[in-house]
Parts: structure tokens; sequence; C-alpha cells
């Protein structure tokens, strides 16, 4: 089997799982050439219309790299197709997703193209706002068993992200040290209905939300090929609790401590 990128964005669209092989992982697939494969992948959704709109982070929660074998984060690319907005309750279709699962995170929007060697502080200042969010991961491996290539060349397992209400950046913090302390304190409770199925905090995913982006600016800038982060981009930044199965007919909850808001998500 040849997993060429029409390969990939076909599977992708129909959401049937790859066939054979457990891993593109092993032999020829090392996470370099994967990376390569996902910007090629990013290349046919362009060129056939699509609109990239910013990045999504993934395995940024050390806590359960063991449980899936990956231990360390990933990234991939957030569409126009694949982003959604909600002032605190939205709805989204899983049609065509493999396997899909959800993810409560913290989303930033981008006013400006951070600098080079961007600090914490450097990175705060081109942050337009901060939001919570769902993100809907899929695997298009059977059992959600893969290796950390794998990953990569799924689209860094992107489906959907579901944006909640967007908080002004100044109106949480007044500089990169406040904020960063600030979200990496706040708690999220994950409900399916009314059962709460897992709890977590900011603090889970590489110490705080902040810091992930600012790991995942120097991984995207390493990559050869790759497209910076620009103003106007979002970025997700990783899950806070596992990754919970999804289906139509469910309704979901975080809710996130405050400054931030809760959200909530009903599939179809």
């Amino acid at each position: 089997m040849s997993f060429t990128a029409q390969f990939l964005l076909d599977h992708s669209d129909t959401g049937q799982l790859w066939p054979g092989a457990p891993s593109l992982g092993q032999p020829a697939l090392d996470l370099a050439t994967a990376y390569q494969r996902q910007l090629e992948v990013r290349a046919l959704r362009i060129r056939r219309g699509e609109l990239p709109r910013g990045f999504k982070v993934g395995f940024t929660n050390r806590g359960i790299w063991a449980r899936y074998a990956v231990f360390a984060p990933i990234w991939g690319t957030v569409w126009n197709t694949s982003l959604f907005f909600c002032t605190g309750k939205g709805e989204l279709s899983l049609a065509h997703c493999a396997q899909p699962r959800i993810e409560p995170e913290v989303v930033f929007g981008m006013r400006a193209q951070p600098a080079l060697d961007a600090s914490l502080q450097d990175l705060f200042d081109a942050i337009d706002w901060v939001a919570p969010g769902f993100e809907i991961v899929q695997s298009h491996l059977a059992g959600w068993k893969f290796a950390a290539p794998d990953c990569v060349a799924d689209g860094g397992l992107h489906a959907r992200l579901l944006v909640g209400r967007r908080i002004p950046l100044r109106e949480l913090a007044r500089d990169a040290a406040q904020l960063d302390g600030l979200l990496a304190g706040v708690p999220v409770s994950l409900y399916k209905d009314e059962t709460v199925l897992e709890t977590g905090q900011g603090a889970n995913v590489l110490d705080s939300p902040l810091r992930a982006l600012h790991y995942f600016l120097s991984e995207l800038r390493q990559c050869p090929g790759a497209p910076d982060l620009m103003a106007g981009d979002v970025v997700t930044t990783g899950t806070w609790t596992d990754a919970w199965p999804v289906a139509p007919g469910e309704h979901w909850a975080a809710r996130f401590g405050a400054p931030l808001a809760s959200l909530e998500v009903t599939f179809r």
C-alpha cells in the first residue's frame, strides 16, 4: 500500500480507515518525512479551494503519552471547513469523521505574526484573544493504535474545532507571566450529558497553554516548508483530559473555571 498524499486526503474525505499496515512509522516513514507528507496534503487541500485558518497542537498533555505511545507534541492544520465558532453552545456534524473523540482545550487567536525567536512576552504581545474550545480528533488507524509519524501524516488527527466565547487578551492579563500562571491554574470538568467523566487543568498541557503555544511556534519554524504563524490564525493547544469517544445524538460540556467560559456541543 502506498500512503501518498492523495491516499491520505481521500481517506480524510470519506472517513474510511487505512487498510493493512498497523503503522506508517515502520519502517520507512520517519517523523520528518511524515510532516512533509502532511504538507503535501495541505497543498492538495489549498489547490481545491480550502483555506488554512491556523493550527492544532496535539499530545501536549504528558499524562496521556504512555496511553497512546506518543511521547512528544505534534501539530497539524485547521481549515475553514473544520473551524466553527459559537458563544457557548454549538452543534457539530461527525459525518466522515474516523473514530471521533472529543478534547477540551484552550484556543488562541493571533493578532500579529510573532517575532523571530519570540519570548513568552513576545508571544503574548502577538495574541488577540483566548477562548475555550472542543477539538474533535480522529484516527484512520483502527483502535487508535498508531505511532507518532502516523498521527502527523493523519493531519495531526484533526477533524473539527469548535471555539467558544472569545475573550480579549487584555481582559485576562497584563503580561505573559500573569497569563501563563492564570491559564495553568484554570480547572475543567468534562461532562457527557450530566455525568462528569474527567477533570483536568491548564497545567496539564506543557505546564500551561501559553507554553504549549510557545513550544509549537518553535517546532513549526524548524519544519522545512511549513508556513509561519500569522495574524488571524487560531491555534488550539492540546487536551486537558483524555480524548473521549463521541457519537451523533450526544451532548457534551466542558465547565472551565474562571475566567474562561463553559462550552457545550451537541453532535449530529
